[in-house]
């Protein structure tokens, strides 16, 4: 079971942030500097781990104080306001 839900999440957490624009960003300044392509990845891999520890330490600390259930009905609400936004802006 562990195995199918590492696989599940690096497969969202990938596709997630594929051509986003923090990928865009990496890309960018890799392309200022080609020298330093190990330090941009370096620099780049770092602020996504932590970003993503910031998600897991507050996710665990929500989910002690709110049904999951809930949790994931806002988020879902959240992305559809999201999109319904950047839809009207277009």
């Amino acid at each position: 079971m562990e195995l199918k839900s590492l696989a599940v999440i690096f497969g969202t957490v990938f596709l997630a942030e594929l051509a986003d624009k923090t990928q865009l960003a990496t890309l960018l300044f890799s392309a200022q500097n080609p020298q330093a392509k190990v330090l941009v990845f370096a620099a780049a891999a770092s602020a996504l781990v932590l970003a993503c520890a910031i998600g897991v330490l507050a996710g665990s600390f929500v989910a002690q104080h709110l049904d999951t259930r809930l949790l994931t009905r806002i988020a879902g609400i959240g992305f559809i306001l999201i999109g319904a936004w950047t839809l009207f802006r277009a």
